[in-house]
């Protein structure tokens, strides 16, 4: 199989398998055809992401990792609907999409949860939007914050908590639904440490046990890893594929994975993309 990318890094192991953009066997899932941004601005055109081809399987848990200012997020908001591609198409479950799409989950980088409603009403308002049975989905909302360890703070407002508080509270809210698709941009980037990985470990039980299609964006190379079925390497900006690199970790994962000396060297061939690049994350 030929490499998906032009930078000169090392030819990878046996089981660190490079692949191309679109996978083997693929289904009805995401999928991207010549995809790309550029914006428009008084001092002239400002290229965003070159165009880009992969393809996400319905299921996978899809990790996409480059450096600042990549397009990364951009992509993400190409894939929800909520900024249209300067050229290319984008397919969610075999749709073209063209406006924000309903059976999509987004958790971006800040909360963004509104001010003067409570932790509860909070993430119930994709329910109320949607008009969905309201009794029904406050049980899952509820059991949604328990297992984010926000029981016992549903009437609070967002400001009586923490950020990182704030930002596990607006995980609950793009699951509260139940989507098919969870489209996540640094999702954790605001939690400490111990907290972040106890949050990737349940993401991941989530994902398993559910079946959602899952595309994270994260600068972290070692979640990135730790997370993927398949972790995409993105360039410099304009953004381009560097590569696509197969995660032959088993699932389910424990953070022992992290420890494993395939897990070891995924990262440090991701990580050559950048310093062969001139540039680190």
């Amino acid at each position: 199989m030929k490499p998906a990318t032009k930078i000169n890094v090392d030819q990878p192991a046996a089981h660190l398998r490079l692949v191309s953009g679109r996978a083997a066997g693929e289904t009805s899932g995401i999928k991207l055809s010549g995809v790309s941004k550029t914006y428009r601005s008084r001092d002239g055109d400002v290229p965003s992401l070159r165009p880009l081809d992969f393809h996400i399987n319905q299921g996978e848990f899809f990790v996409v990792v480059g450096p600042s200012g990549c397009g990364k997020s951009t992509l993400l908001k190409m894939i929800s609907g909520l900024l249209p591609p300067t050229s290319g198409e984008v397919l969610v479950e075999g749709e073209p999409v063209t406006k924000p799409h309903g059976n999509v989950g987004i958790v971006f980088q800040n909360a963004l949860l509104l001010p003067w409603r409570n932790i509860l009403s909070n993430v119930m308002l994709p329910i109320d939007m949607k008009k969905l049975p309201r009794e029904k989905y406050l049980a899952r909302a509820k059991e949604l914050l328990k297992l984010v360890g926000l029981e016992g703070f549903e009437k609070k407002l967002p400001w009586q908590l923490s950020g990182g508080m704030q930002q596990r509270a607006s995980i609950c809210r793009a699951l509260v639904h139940d989507p098919k698709i969870m489209l996540m941009d640094e999702p954790f980037g605001a939690l400490d440490a111990m907290t972040r990985e106890r949050m990737n470990v349940e993401l991941m039980r989530i994902q398993r046990e559910t079946g959602k299609t899952v595309l994270l964006i994260t600068h972290s190379i070692p979640e990135a890893v730790f997370l993927a079925d398949r972790v995409l390497v993105m360039t410099e900006r304009p953004g381009a594929i560097a590569a696509i690199y197969d995660v032959p970790l088993p699932r389910p994962r424990s953070l022992d994975a992290m420890s494993d000396p395939v897990f070891t060297e995924l990262v440090q061939r991701i990580r050559k993309h950048f310093f062969t690049q001139g540039s680190l994350d």
